[in-house]
């Protein structure tokens, strides 16, 4: 579509308005985020916008090779999108254009009334998977202990709650088996709508038995099914918010994609959400950013690897979770660290799993990988710390 999309240096007639056309439909477009489940509907509506402005303008561009060009990607867009060629249609008009079920058109409402032009909204991610390891909205990585139920987000819009069992006996690490998410009430938008997730009950609705909130045709808040009693997405147009969970192994993961005006729309009594401040400082089991890997014994001249009580030495563990993440950042050692912990494999999936939520979530491509530090006592990019992480006795085991 590039090629047609001249929108500078074009030769036009005067009386050809296809530059408008095309400036109106990148206008559309520029905000839209194709990693979301609403991006079809979004685009094609962009599209029979598009199309309609080209219709009316064609016998003034009869003669311009940018109109057929325009006309003939239009076509090949709408295909490739199985957009129908008869539906709503985005509009510059402002009566039209607001939506307040629709969180990318409230940014384009308030340009309307207040005159001024306003950047796009910026976007933020959480993540909690593991044993259990939380990414902040801040993207700040911490491992921690957080038995029984914590507040992940308590705002203005949504709750959300999680529940922490143990995972192996005589070990302080634990990992979550209860999600509870709560969409508050918002004007015509959606009632209040309340799902709850345990180990081996991942539902494809809410409490009530309902998939969505409000109108079934806008789908302002709605659920899908991605993977049956295994992979469900939650997709809330209304506040711009995407919600991952999933089962793996026994345990639930969690991430969640949310606008910054909105996670920040909390009381002061709200103000312990672990997405937004992380673990209290005597709930973490990492080390200023540090992961102690739980391996036991000496490694001395002559002696095989020490293996932890999980089965796994730290060059098998190592060697699993390569077979997954090739890259050794944060989500490659966490993974290192539940199988010493645990011995359960279904640790690696989870560790993957959510690092794919971090690249179909997550806004800045270059934040998604973080790095920890090499040296102190925890997991860092340096192959020799690594020897000396088998010397210790980790406390917390």
């Amino acid at each position: 579509l590039l090629s047609v999309l001249c929108l500078g240096d074009c030769e036009l007639h005067t009386s050809c308005g296809i530059q408008k056309c095309t400036t109106d439909f990148v206008s559309f477009t520029s905000h839209l985020n194709a990693a979301l489940e609403d991006f079809d509907l979004e685009f094609c509506k962009a599209l029979r916008a598009y199309s309609v402005c080209t219709y009316r303008n064609s016998k003034a561009c009869r003669g311009n090779l940018v109109y057929h060009s325009a006309v003939l990607g239009i076509g090949d867009l709408m295909t490739q999108r199985n957009c129908t060629k008869n539906g709503p249609t985005s509009s510059t008009n402002s009566e039209m254009t607001h939506d307040p079920c629709n969180y990318s058109g409230h940014t384009e409402e308030r340009e309307h009334h207040g005159g001024e032009k306003t950047p796009p909204p910026t976007y933020l991610f959480c993540g909690l998977f593991g044993d259990p390891h939380l990414r902040t909205f801040k993207d700040h990585f911490q491992t921690c202990k957080v038995e029984g139920a914590w507040p992940l987000i308590d705002n203005k819009y949504l709750q959300v709650q999680v529940t922490n069992v143990p995972v192996v006996p005589g070990s302080s690490a634990t990992a979550t088996n209860k999600i509870t998410i709560i969409f508050k009430p918002y004007q015509d938008c959606t009632d209040q709508k309340v799902y709850q997730a345990t180990t081996d009950d991942l539902p494809a609705a809410f409490v009530d038995g309902t998939t969505g909130g409000g109108d079934e045709h806008t789908r302002s808040l709605h659920i899908v099914e991605k993977v049956s009693g295994r992979y469900i997405e939650m997709h809330a147009r209304y506040i711009g918010t995407t919600v991952f969970i999933r089962q793996l192994g026994h345990y639930l993961t969690l991430a969640i994609r949310m606008p910054q005006e909105l996670v920040m729309a909390y009381e002061q009594s709200q103000d312990l959400q672990l997405c937004v401040s992380g673990c209290p400082s005597s709930e973490r089991i990492d080390r200023g950013g540090h992961l102690p890997l739980p391996v036991l014994g000496e490694l001395l001249p002559g002696r095989a690897a020490p293996r932890s009580r999980s089965g796994y030495t730290l060059e098998t563990a190592t060697t699993k979770c390569h077979e997954k993440m090739l890259v050794k950042d944060i989500y490659f050692h966490s993974c290192v660290f539940d199988l010493l912990t645990t011995g359960d494999a279904n640790f690696t999936a989870a560790a993957h799993s959510a690092l794919q939520d971090v690249e179909a979530l997550h806004p800045s491509k270059e934040h998604w990988h973080i790095f920890p530090r090499s040296g102190g006592d925890g997991v860092g990019r340096d192959s020799k710390f690594f020897g000396l992480l088998c010397l210790t006795l980790v406390a917390y085991l």
